[in-house]
């Protein structure tokens, strides 16, 4: 009960937490507009652009396409049964950040992507057809950061290179010209929610039923 309850607390305090970021990023936007972030993201062309980081770049955003890499991630932690509640609060941090991101907040705000505004810019993967904000790749790699620490901290780290590989691939989204700043920020942040979220109704889950001996 008072673990019930306590987690409940720090997720709400979560919850606000992102909220108010989220808040302060649009009106941080609202303030500046547009023209910094593509000055962001010119920037990232003349000074980072190496014939290395244009055959790295894509392989990390092909890796984070539909969250395939965390995907696979998941299906080897549910064939592990000692981290199997890891390979569930994984997979369901992802359908979060779908519900959220993909099929919530894209076409509710319809934002345009960069390189459809800027075409004169040289794509080296597709053209996205779908809108900008925010970013799946971000939300979904985030999500599955966010999830593996939350669940397995105590007895798995995989959460340390989790983390680096989703700041990775969100990085290879604005280095392709594909995402604004505030893009890859609003990934983040539902990222960070749909975790917790999927953390949240999993620990839940397992004290209902060790309550009603269902495990």
């Amino acid at each position: 009960m008072g673990l019930g309850h306590k987690r409940n607390t720090e997720f709400m305090k979560l919850l606000l937490l992102v909220i108010c970021l989220a808040l302060m990023s649009f009106f941080v936007i609202a303030s500046i507009g547009s023209t910094k972030e593509f000055d962001f993201l010119d920037g990232i062309q003349t000074y980072l652009r190496s014939s290395f980081m244009d055959w790295l770049m894509p392989l990390l955003s092909l890796a984070g396409k539909g969250g395939a890499i965390w995907i696979i991630c998941a299906v080897i932690l549910l064939f592990l049964p000692d981290y199997r509640k890891q390979g569930y609060v994984l997979l369901l941090a992802l359908l979060f950040s779908v519900a959220f991101c993909t099929l919530l907040l894209k076409p509710l705000v319809g934002r345009i992507r960069p390189c459809n505004v800027h075409w004169a810019v040289q794509l080296l993967i597709p053209r996205p057809t779908d809108f900008s904000f925010p970013s799946g790749h971000t939300s979904a790699s985030f999500a599955a950061a966010t999830a593996l620490y939350l669940s397995g901290r105590k007895n798995l780290r995989l959460w340390i290179p989790a983390y680096v590989l989703a700041a990775l691939i969100s990085f290879s989204r604005m280095y392709l010209y594909v995402h604004y700043p505030s893009d890859i920020i609003g990934g983040i942040m539902v990222g960070l929610l749909a975790g917790n979220i999927a953390d949240a109704i999993i620990v839940s889950f397992e004290e209902y039923a060790s309550k009603h001996r269902l495990m």
